[in-house]
């Protein structure tokens, strides 16, 4: 059976590690490449960077950042943010990213996931999805979740995985900081629908909620940020906890 992966995310923003909630009211949580090497020594499987601003001034300070992430730390990781281009991408995997996440970009020229696919094949793509629950249905969200979308999350998934995309990371925006546990039953039914890797995020508040997402859920990965930066839960006692519980983990 393959592990489960436990991700956490930095959401940067002018340099600086912040997290909020339902997407507002950032808070400051410590310097990226600091939390990265602590993540990296307490056995997180992979990290993600989103830079949540992505303004074209941001997007240079992404890059650097990539290489002092790279020079520090030796597990795989996940930058996005801000990006559209083939040219974007080269950049920020030469600097040492493993893999990149667009977002916004792919809703608004999906021809791009096919070429950067092409490009740089389908393992180091990932579409990132922001949803929330409209009317008792799952649609998009664009721009940090700032626009909303007529477009239904489960459609879109499909579409993201036929054009070639290694991996996708769904947040709902419902549960993004409320600690009140993954959205279960959004998962249960992308996990039914595609053959691709998801990675779970928004609304991890305790150990249990892991355990949900990987087995109600179905869950390959889990992406947490709060919990890790401010030491609610140790990654090392979250994947004991979880083996306990049968769930496989790579320690």
């Amino acid at each position: 059976m393959l592990t489960k992966r436990i991700i956490p995310c930095l959401d940067i923003k002018n340099g600086r590690t912040v997290k909020g909630i339902n997407f507002v009211d950032l808070r400051d949580a410590g310097d990226p490449v600091e939390l990265a090497q602590r993540y990296a020594k307490e056995g997180a499987d992979e990290l993600v960077f989103l830079d949540i601003s992505a303004t074209e001034e941001e997007r240079k300070t992404l890059a650097d950042l990539v290489k002092r992430v790279a020079e520090k730390v030796n597990i795989p990781f996940t930058v996005g943010g801000g990006i559209s281009s083939v040219e974007d991408v080269s950049k920020l995997l030469h600097n040492g990213a493993d893999k990149i996440s667009i977002n916004s970009s792919a809703v608004k020229n999906p021809e791009l996931i096919n070429d950067l696919v092409a490009k740089f094949g389908s393992q180091c793509i990932v579409v990132a999805i922001d949803a929330k629950r409209v009317n008792k249905t799952w649609k998009v969200h664009l721009v940090g979740g700032k626009v909303p979308t007529d477009i239904d999350l489960f459609e879109w998934a499909k579409e993201v995985e036929e054009r070639g995309a290694g991996e996708i990371l769904f947040t709902s925006m419902d549960h993004d900081g409320t600690k009140n546990g993954f959205a279960n039953e959004a998962l249960a039914q992308l996990s039914e629908t595609l053959n691709i890797p998801i990675i779970a995020s928004g609304g991890a508040g305790n150990m249990e909620h892991f355990a949900d997402t990987f087995s109600l859920g179905k869950a390959d990965a889990a992406l947490a940020a709060s919990v890790f930066h401010f030491k609610e839960i140790e990654i090392l006692d979250l994947k004991n906890f979880l083996m306990e519980r049968n769930i496989p983990m790579r320690v």
